[in-house]
């Protein structure tokens, strides 16, 4: 099989302390969506700043298209497009200006000249009609597609994108998606992200990180069938709760109209079906829950890793 675009061996990051924020972190990255999908702490944003040659590993390598970029970071930055979670823009410049202003910033420009280019990106981001606004009067959605048009700038080979939709109504998130899923097209494209949804939504393959390692290497439906048959919901009085809790693998507990406790549990290696609990259907929420909350040992094996997509491949 062919070599994958983005391939990261061996990723072993430790913060002074010591604090191991990467503990061997092995992928092979196809083309397209790849979700990285874990919680606030587990090592993500290391990870993404890692590959975009901005921190250097204490250990192992990170190769685009067979190039060594820890050994050549100027490799991947001329390659790169990043959108951060918190992007700074000027509000009082319209997003014209801004944009325009960034790519200079960038070194960007385009055969026609730095204006041209701004005009024909904001038309890719649907942002022309309000090109003339003021940037400090653009909604969450419309600063992230500005910020998402200086990213693909110079058309990258990797673009990463780190919480795009936090803070997105649900309008703006399916618009947002809708846009990435179109700019995922002939480059890799790294969506980091707590929300299940946006992976589910747009990432063919992804991994699940927590505490640094790598806990998962699927796909979603991969990911769902693995815990489909072992889920179970009830209700439970909220009194009722903590001591449920101790007696089964709760995966997750949602108050329902003020009074009981939507409850979700993992059935796992023959564990008794809580009295008044009924099958549910999994889904990959409840497969990242699983994953997070209950002990390695206890994971379907099949969770964990299924085979890995290269260039070329399918899941």
């Amino acid at each position: 099989m062919a070599e994958s675009p983005l391939s990261i061996r061996g990723l072993v990051k430790i913060h002074p302390g010591p604090v191991c924020a990467l503990r061997g972190v092995d992928l092979e990255i196809p083309e397209g969506m790849f979700g990285l999908l874990g919680p606030n702490g587990a090592g993500k944003s290391t990870f993404m700043n890692i590959v975009a040659g901005l921190v250097e590993p204490t250990a192992g390598k990170v190769l685009l298209d067979g190039t060594d970029v820890v050994a050549n970071p100027r490799f991947m930055r001329e390659r790169l497009g990043y959108l951060p979670q918190d992007f700074g823009f000027y509000p009082d410049l319209s997003g014209r200006a801004m944009l325009e202003f960034l790519l200079k910033m960038k070194g960007v420009t385009g055969p026609k000249g730095r204006g041209a280019l701004a005009d024909e990106l904001l038309e890719r981001v649907n942002l022309v009609s309000a090109a003339k606004r003021k940037v400090g009067g653009y909604s969450g959605g419309m600063r992230q597609r500005l910020g998402l048009a200086q990213a693909i700038a110079g058309n990258p080979r990797v673009l990463i994108v780190d919480e795009p939709t936090a803070g997105l109504d649900p309008e703006e998130r399916q618009r947002f998606y809708r846009l990435l899923g179109e700019m995922s097209a002939g480059r890799v494209v790294l969506l980091s992200t707590h929300i299940v949804e946006d992976v589910a939504t747009l990432c063919p393959r992804l991994a699940v990180i927590r505490s640094g390692e790598v806990v998962a290497d699927t796909t979603p439906s991969a990911a769902r069938n693995a815990v489909d048959g072992l889920i179970f919901e009830g209700f439970v009085a909220d009194a009722d709760l903590p001591a449920f809790a101790r007696e089964h693998r709760v995966i997750s507990a949602v108050l329902n109209e003020g009074r009981n406790n939507r409850v979700r549990v993992f059935c796992g290696n023959g564990a008794a079906v809580p009295a008044g609990f009924d099958r549910s259907q999994g889904t990959l929420e409840d497969a990242y829950l699983v994953l997070m909350r209950v002990p390695h040992h206890e994971v379907p094996p099949a969770l964990v890793r299924s085979a890995p997509v290269l260039a070329g491949g399918a899941a």
